[in-house]
């Protein structure tokens, strides 16, 4: 008998919610902090870029409720090699991104243990039984990984609740003085500060991910994404703003625990040490999300023989455990070789890289939107030809909305950097022979049968 979907509408938002409210807002602030007052235009940038990109996530998935998410939108647009291309670019942004949350969770750990953040080999060592851990908890079970992420969701949002309202009564306006401290056009800092803050939306589109395991996914899934991204946009902007209100700007630049360092000034040690607690719980939940698609994604891929199929098997359980188990294994590397950056650095590389992996998905995605609605239009314009009432006003709004989030992902591309761009595009063609070779494979099988 086939097992009934494990996640519903809560879980499904906590998942979209829990995949985006992690270490992007808790360890940010450090990162912005050379930006000053300017990185908040560039959260409100960032924000209406995800919402757009949300929208057009929630209706393709509407369209088109399949496991995979954006890779399976891209390979609806597309075909096979767009959809291998996104599907490879977004597994890359899953295994830098559990890399980058791993270390975030350590990160906010050393408030109760400073020793993980003075020696690298230590911080490693519990960034791995992180990653590893929640590898397995994942491996379990589908619903098992959707309770802890309800639970995780709930506890991370007590703290940024408490410095988003109560921390701007100790709000020191002159922390954003001068706006724009980086000396160059406020152009060039919006753009920087975009690249930044969008990883903190990066999981926006995690409930479309694993739609296989999702209850009325039609229904469910839009709804949950449209959801979840207002909610954390409104977290992100107000409680990123209470900590740059509440730290001077060269203390945040070296805090390892931004949130923390911000209660402490407030509520002193007992104050720092609960909201270190909560910023903890919230990095973990998060890792939880990305593992959890990690395994989702290359599992769409390989069903579609765009991957070996070792990562479509499920355990008797119902869980991709291969494609689990792979995804810590890259990630446990990535952490080896960036640690001796020190946390931040290693964190701001990798999110970076993760992004830019990422925006490749966002960009064919928001085409394929685009494609449909202008589809959408077409069919319209020949009903309204044919004497048949309709109309063209909703296709025009929808491809608005896709073009929009079309050029704010180019945009954010371009924000990234030269290292990180040019890191980001050897990865993205590393994929192109495997995709010869399993193309290759699937043509020598298709002969056989014919032959056979």
């Amino acid at each position: 008998m086939t097992p009934r979907p494990a996640l519903g509408l809560w879980m499904c938002t906590a998942l979209v919610v829990g995949s985006m409210v992690g270490s992007g807002v808790f360890l940010l602030p450090a990162s912005l902090s050379p930006y000053g007052g300017i990185s908040i235009l560039g959260w409100l940038v960032s924000a209406g870029g995800a919402m757009c990109l949300a929208l057009v996530m929630a209706r393709l998935c509407a369209l088109i409720p399949k496991v995979g998410g954006p890779y399976a939108f891209a390979r609806e647009g597309f075909g096979d090699f767009i959809g291998f291309w996104v599907a490879w670019s977004y597994w890359i942004s899953l295994l830098t991104a559990n890399a980058a949350l791993s270390v975030a969770t350590v990160s906010y750990a050393t408030v109760f243990w400073p020793a993980l953040g003075a020696s690298p080999i230590a911080g490693g060592i519990a960034a791995l039984a992180a990653l590893w851990g929640l590898t397995f908890v994942n491996a379990w079970g589908v619903r098992t990984a959707g309770q802890v992420q309800v639970i995780t969701t709930v506890l991370k949002l007590l703290p940024l609740a408490a410095i988003g309202t109560i921390g701007f009564l100790y709000f020191e306006p002159d922390h954003f003085r001068p706006f724009n401290p980086t000396g160059g056009s406020p152009l060039t800092a919006v753009t920087a500060t975009v690249t930044l803050t969008l990883w903190a939306f990066m999981g926006l589109e995690a409930a479309t991910v694993p739609a296989a395991d999702v209850r009325e996914p039609a229904r469910t899934i839009p709804r949950a994404t449209l959801l979840g991204t207002a909610i954390a946009a409104v977290i992100f902007i107000l409680s990123t703003s209470g900590v740059m209100g509440i730290i001077a700007p060269a203390d945040l630049a070296v805090s390892t625990a931004p949130f923390a360092d911000a209660a402490g000034s407030i509520w002193g040690e007992a104050g720092r040490l609960v909201i270190g607690a909560g910023a903890t719980i919230a990095c973990f939940g998060a890792l939880n999300g990305w593992i959890l698609l990690s395994g989702q994604l290359p599992r769409a891929a390989a069903q579609d023989g765009l991957l070996p199929p070792a990562f479509a098997r499920l355990t008797r359980r119902g869980t991709p455990a291969f494609g689990l188990i792979f995804a810590a294994g890259v990630a446990t590397i990535l952490i080896a070789m960036n640690y001796t950056r020190g946390l931040v650095q290693a964190f701001t590389f990798l999110i970076l890289l993760s992004t830019l992996a990422t925006l490749l998905a966002y960009v064919f995605a928001s085409a394929t939107g685009l494609l449909f609605a202008l589809r959408e239009r077409a069919a319209a314009r020949r009903a309204a030809g044919a004497g048949r009432a309709t109309g063209v006003a909703a296709p025009v709004g929808r491809m608005t909305v896709a073009t929009l989030a079309f050029g704010f992902s180019l945009w954010a591309i371009a924000g990234a950097g030269p290292e990180t761009v040019f890191w980001g595009f050897l990865l993205l063609v590393a994929g192109v022979p495997v995709f010869v070779l399993m193309r290759a494979r699937t043509s020598g099988a298709e002969r056989g049968e014919r032959t056979g």
